[in-house]
């Protein structure tokens, strides 16, 4: 892998985290996948070779505790999953050049073969460990079996990870206050012999690791507080029947974590994608392998990587750790390369609120498609939303806003009406040169995208076209070829052969995030071949001479079709709602409230309250802040003038929503810098869910509160 700007002469390959096989896809799911289909189509435009691959994560309690309540064994139960989501993804047009499953024999053995390198090279030792046990059924609680306290933030935890809180991941027997998931019983725990990796060993290259890696600032930032401080050794194996036997003798009892074996699919897809399409076409150990003899512990070279492959993860914002800290230090240890760049996604919300599955507030990947609508309109709207760090919000209204507006007010009904002049006035493409002024225009877009490309901007790559044909729009606007058509005919054949080429440019960007809406206008223009096998100078090569009738590229969604799906989608939420308030109550019956704070004791004098200076203020701009989960940037109208704020509510309000809001600001705190933004005042707000202040009446901005 070298750090050359993309594209490279190495293989590319972009993975995607692997679907948990135990249940069906939401739209939050379908994120990541389609935006790594995008980025991998985009590497191949600039002319990058690329695979795309991934596969089911196949272990893990969570299967074994579902497989058990439906009375099958677990690998029946996964593997039932994992044929779904097989058919699944190519109906959003997600398409792997391999999909496999991590309890195939390709993972098993390449799995086997990591630990047997880590073994044999000392990375692994074992430690006895406190591992939660339930004494009413007489077995250990790993991972998920368990539930209880988190030990660094005090929020409520599986066992494996702070899924609510901090999003740290556990080792066995950190959980505090355990649970059993199995019969709810207070856990206890019993000393056990587990095997594990020694991170300390891969502390030095994690830090110079972690500088080179390329990707989002989340992904890049965030690890950074555990691989500067003191690594925590990481627990390869676990107390269960289901799973990869940890390879050696005397350990037939225990199985190799889910988080060792479930990234090792990604090396074990590219090698049987190589294995199927031959090591000519596509050579996964040159991609993944480091070259030379040199052993896997020794000082980091830059030379170890220029033969290797470029390796791009594409994730959730949730395990950040696992492939900026354990599976970079996995690869090392094994003798493989390091991952180029890890690009982790933002969360997904419902209609302004977060996505609940055990609430119903979701929308699901059947019913979108049960909807009607075509899957290039979810990926456009997915892809192009916000930023991929960034989170987005998904609601039938906003949807439904932006395919009407930008897809076909202006993409269609630019294409349509290009295409159908040209064909009824000229049979196809009028014989005439490009002018200078869009020839440029061409040029300048296919910059932007290979920039995008390089930068991992999977928004941008997605909204070339879509800018590309609001200029087209304006183009025709501004020269009218339908008055010229006779008063001057070789300027209309100047303006609409310009048209043509401006949609034919349309159809080259527009292929890695609507391949089929890219095909059928690649068939409109009456190329041949299809537009995924070109590259981006296409953009600039002239169309075919004749084409025939155009249709229009997409449908109107209509009112009432989008009445009726957030009626669905509101019913749903409610009686999900509804019963899990009845069940609550009736846990709760005799629970007494919840505690509050006690008053502080400490008092302030009058005086020492007048020097505070709150305010009534409004909310004129809000937008998330590059990089950070938590903060927003504000705009604040106070009367006198208008301040610029910080303030850590991105995941607790819709961001959208914020302007016109009228809130309590303290404005006299000294300025503070967040995440390189300056905060000067604070936003006031109540409780863990930061219910913002505000007045009871309307009092105008800038109002002191007194």
């Amino acid at each position: 892998m070298s750090h050359d700007p993309l594209p490279t002469d190495n293989p590319a390959v972009v993975t995607v985290g692997l679907p948990y096989a135990n249940g069906d896809l939401h739209v939050g799911h379908l994120r990541g996948y389609v935006g790594g289909d995008a980025y991998a189509r985009a590497l191949r435009r600039v002319g990058q070779q690329t695979a795309f691959v991934c596969g089911s994560d196949m272990h893990g309690t969570p299967i074994a505790v579902n497989a058990a309540e439906q009375g099958v064994d677990p690998e029946t139960f996964a593997l039932e999953w994992h044929e779904k989501y097989t058919e699944l993804f190519p109906r959003f047009n997600v398409e792997f050049d391999q999909y496999g499953h991590t309890h195939d024999e390709t993972n098993t053995e390449m799995t086997q073969s990591f630990v047997e390198t880590w073994i044999d090279e000392g990375h692994v030792f074992e430690r006895e460990i406190q591992v939660a046990w339930d004494a009413a059924e007489d077995q250990p609680l790993p991972d998920r079996y368990v539930e209880g306290t988190c030990p660094y933030c005090g929020e409520h935890a599986r066992g494996d990870e702070c899924d609510e809180g901090c999003q740290r991941h556990l080792e066995p027997g950190e959980i505090e206050d355990p649970v059993s998931t199995l019969t709810g019983n207070p856990a206890e725990y019993r000393t056990r012999e587990h095997k594990f990796l020694r991170l300390a060993d891969f502390q030095d290259y994690l830090q110079g690791f972690i500088d080179r890696l390329e990707g989002t600032e989340n992904a890049r930032n965030q690890p950074r507080e555990w691989i500067e401080g003191e690594l925590e050794d990481l627990c390869i194996t676990r107390d269960m029947d289901w799973g990869i036997d940890y390879p050696g003798e005397g350990t037939e009892d225990l199985v190799l974590y889910v988080w060792v074996d479930a990234p090792i699919e990604y090396v074990s897809a590219t090698k049987q994608y190589t294995d199927r399409v031959g090591a000519d076409t596509y050579d996964w150990e040159r991609t993944w392998k480091l070259g030379g003899e040199r052993r896997p512990d020794t000082a980091w070279d830059d030379d170890w990587t220029d033969d290797a492959g470029e390796v791009v993860h594409v994730i959730g914002r949730d395990i950040i750790q696992h492939h900026a800290v354990f599976w970079p230090a996995m690869l090392r240890g094994a003798g493989f390369t390091e991952p180029r760049a890890i690009l982790a996604t933002g969360f997904v919300g419902i209609d302004g609120k977060a996505l609940s599955t055990s609430r119903n507030r979701a929308v699901w990947a059947e019913e979108y498609l049960e909807a009607g609508f075509h899957p290039d309109l979810f990926r456009y709207y997915i892809t192009t939303g916000s930023g991929l760090e960034n989170d987005v919000d998904f609601a039938w209204d906003r949807f439904a806003e932006r395919v009407n507006g930008e897809l076909v007010g202006n993409l269609g009904n630019f294409c349509y009406r290009a295409l159908l002049f040209a064909e009824r006035n000229y049979d196809g493409t009028p014989d005439a040169a490009v002018s200078d002024e869009v020839g440029d225009r061409i040029d300048a877009a296919r910059e932007t995208f290979e920039a995008a490309v390089r930068e991992y901007d999977i928004r941008t790559i997605g909204q070339v076209a879509i800018d590309l044909a609001a200029f087209g729009n304006e183009y025709i606007q501004r020269h009218e070829p339908w008055n010229l058509i006779d008063e001057d005919p070789d300027a209309a054949a100047q303006v609409i052969r310009d048209s043509v080429q401006l949609t034919k440019a349309c159809a080259v960007l527009l292929q890695p995030v609507m391949p089929e809406t890219a095909e059928r206008l690649w068939g409109q223009l009456g190329e041949t071949g299809s537009v995924a096998d070109v590259d981006l100078s296409a953009a600039s090569e002239a169309p075919p001479a004749s084409f025939g009738d155009p249709s229009e590229l997409f449908d109107q969604v209509e009112d009432d079709h989008v009445a009726e799906l957030n009626a669905e989608l509101r019913d749903r939420v409610e009686t999900a709602e509804s019963e899990a308030a009845a069940d609550e109550d009736a846990e709760s019956v005799d629970e007494a409230a919840p505690d509050l704070e006690p008053l502080a004791e400490d008092r302030v004098s009058f005086e020492d309250f007048q020097e505070l200076d709150v305010r009534v203020g409004e909310i004129e701009v809000a937008e998330p802040i590059e990089g950070s989960d938590d903060l927003v940037r504000l705009e604040v109208d106070l009367g006198v003038e208008t301040r610029q704020l910080v303030a850590g509510i991105k995941q607790l309000h819709d961001v959208e929503a914020l302007p016109g809001t009228r809130i309590v600001v303290l404005a006299n705190l000294e300025p503070a810098e967040l995440f390189g933004v300056e905060s000067n005042g604070m936003l006031l707000a109540a409780g863990e869910d930061a219910d913002l202040l505000t007045t009871h009446g309307d009092s105008e901005p800038g109002t002191k509160i007194r």
